[in-house]
C-alpha cells in the first residue's frame, strides 16, 4: 500500500507556481472575416406586398371619392372630399391587407396608418402656419428699415419703406430676459426639490403648480397689474410684464423638470452614495447633467409658453412707437403686442407689417430653439461621429499599453502572486524531508 504525504504535495505545487514557463494563451476573439455575415436586415422598409396595399388603397379611395363628390351625389368641398378619401383609404387597406394576412396584423396595420396620418396631419398644419405666415409678410420683410427702424416718425398711411419693429424686437429680449433668467433657477430648483426632498410640502407644491399650468393669461396679467404696478411702481413697465410672463412660464418649467428629472436611473444616485458623496453633489454631478437635454426642452417649453403672450403684456407693458432700453421705467412693447396693434388697423401697410412682425418672431423663436439645443447637447450616452472617433482611438492606445507591459514583464513575475513577490525567496515553505524506509508504518498482516 502506497501512503501519500498531503504536505509534500502541497509543497510541489507551491514551488511549480514560482516555476511555471508557459503562459496560459489569451482568449482570441474571431476574425470580423471568419464569421459569415448574412444579408442585412431592412426594418424600416416595406415590401412589395405592402407598398401595392397602400398604393392600391390610395387609387381606390381617390377614384371612389371623386366619384361621389363629382357624379353620383351633389356632395362639394375640399374638406369634405378629403375626410370621405382618407375614410375610403382604410376601408380599402384593411380589406387588401385581410387578404393574406390573419386579424391581428390588420389590426396591427390600422393603427400604423392612423398613426402616420395623425403625424402628417400635425406637421401639415404646422407647415401651414408658417408658411402662410412667411408669404403673407413678403411685402414688409424685404425692406432693411423694418428691423433698424421704430414706428415713431411713421403713421398708418406711410408706405412699408418708412417704420420698423426695432423698438418690439428689443422689448421682447428684455422681457424674455428677464423672465428666463427668474424662471430657470427657480422652477429647476423647485423640480430638484420635489423629486430629491419629497414630503407633505412638496405634494402641496406639486399640486399648486399642476393648477397653475392652465392659470388663464389674462388672470397672470391681472395679478401682476394689482400687485406691482397699482400698489409698487405706479406705472406700466417692461419689467411689470416681464413678471407676467414668469408667471406663465414657471408652471411650464417646474413641471417639465419634474418629468425630466423622474427619469434618472436611481441606480445612478445609489452609486454615487456608495461612493460617499453628500446629496447635494450627488444633484449637481449626477442628475442634473443625466437630465441635461431633458431640462433644456422644459425651459423650451416655457420659452415657448411666454413668448407668444399677449394678454399679459397688453396690461402691464403698455403700447409705444418709441425703443425703451430700461424695464423699470416708461411702457416696453414686445412683438406679439405689436402684431395685435398693426393687425387691428385697416390700412395694408399695416396689415403687412403684423404678419412680418410675426414672421419675425417666429425666426426668434427658432433661433432660441436652436441655441438651447446647442446648449443642451446631446443626451446621456449619445457620442457624435467625432467623439466615437476619439473613444476608439483611446481604446485602442489603452489596448496597446496594456499589450506593450504584459510583454516587458517576465512570466515568472507575471504569474506569481501579489502577497508572493514580496516575500524573500529564503522564506519560500521548504518542503519536509522524504521518510525512510523504516520510519513508514507496516502493513498490518492478514
Amino acid at each position: 500500500m502506497t501512503v501519500i504525504d498531503e504536505s509534500r504535495r502541497a509543497s510541489e505545487a507551491d514551488i511549480a507556481l514560482f516555476e511555471v514557463d508557459e503562459v496560459t494563451p489569451r482568449t482570441n476573439t474571431p476574425r470580423p472575416g471568419d464569421t459569415a455575415v448574412g444579408d442585412r436586415r431592412t426594418l424600416r422598409s416595406a415590401t412589395l406586398d405592402e407598398r401595392f396595399n397602400i398604393i392600391g388603397a390610395l387609387v381606390a379611395a381617390i377614384a371612389l371619392a371623386t366619384l361621389l363628390f363629382g357624379w353620383f351625389t351633389p356632395l362639394t368641398g375640399a374638406v369634405g372630399w378629403a375626410v370621405v378619401a382618407f375614410v375610403s383609404f382604410i376601408a380599402f387597406y384593411s380589406l387588401l391587407v385581410s387578404l393574406r394576412s390573419d386579424a391581428q396584423e390588420v389590426r396591427d396595420r390600422i393603427m400604423t396608418v392612423l398613426l402616420v396620418s395623425a403625424g402628417v396631419v400635425l406637421f401639415s398644419a404646422l407647415v401651414f402656419v408658417v408658411a402662410y405666415t412667411i408669404i403673407r409678410a413678403q411685402d414688409a420683410l424685404p425692406h432693411l428699415n423694418f428691423f433698424t427702424e421704430t414706428m415713431q416718425l411713421t403713421g398708418p398711411l406711410d408706405p412699408l419703406s418708412m417704420g420698423g419693429i426695432l423698438h418690439a424686437i428689443i422689448g421682447t429680449i428684455i422681457q424674455i430676459s428677464i423672465a428666463l433668467a427668474i424662471t430657470i433657477p427657480l422652477g429647476i430648483t423647485t423640480a430638484v426639490f420635489l423629486n430629491e426632498i419629497g414630503g407633505r410640502f412638496a405634494r402641496f407644491v406639486r399640486t399648486i403648480s399642476d393648477a397653475m399650468t392652465a392659470l388663464p393669461s389674462i388672470v397672470a396679467g391681472l395679478f401682476v397689474y394689482a400687485a406691482i404696478i397699482q400698489l409698487i411702481t405706479h406705472q406700466r413697465s417692461g419689467f411689470a410684464a416681464a413678471m407676467a410672463l414668469t408667471v406663465m412660464m414657471l408652471p411650464i418649467v417646474i413641471r417639465s423638470s419634474d418629468v425630466v428629472l423622474r427619469l434618472v436611473p436611481g441606480n445612478l444616485r445609489e452609486a454615487s452614495y456608495a461612493l460617499g458623496t453628500t446629496r447635494w453633489r450627488t444633484v449637481w454631478h449626477v442628475v442634473l447633467p443625466t437630465a441635461r437635454s431633458g431640462l433644456v426642452t422644459a425651459v423650451i417649453l416655457g420659452t415657448a409658453r411666454g413668448i407668444g403672450e399677449t394678454s399679459p403684456v397688453l396690461l402691464t407693458s403698455g403700447i409705444t412707437s418709441v425703443a425703451n432700453f430700461n424695464p423699470f421705467a416708461g411702457p416696453m412693447i414686445s412683438l406679439p403686442l405689436q402684431v395685435f396693434d398693426f393687425v387691428k388697423s385697416p390700412e395694408p401697410a399695416m396689415i403687412a407689417r403684423g404678419f412680418g412682425t410675426a414672421a419675425v418672431l417666429l425666426l426668434l423663436v427658432l433661433g432660441l430653439f436652436t441655441v438651447a439645443r446647442l446648449i443642451g447637447g446631446r443626451g446621456p450616452g449619445q457620442l457624435s461621429d467625432a467623439q466615437r472617433r476619439r473613444v476608439a482611438a483611446a481604446s485602442a492606445d489603452d489596448l496597446a499599453r496594456m499589450a506593450n507591459s504584459l510583454t516587458a514583464t517576465p512570466v515568472s513575475e507575471r504569474r506569481r502572486p501579489a502577497h508572493a513577490a514580496s516575500t524573500p525567496a529564503r522564506e519560500l515553505p521548504v518542503s519536509p524531508p522524504e521518510p525512510s524506509p523504516e520510519n513508514l508504518p507496516k502493513e498490518p498482516s492478514q
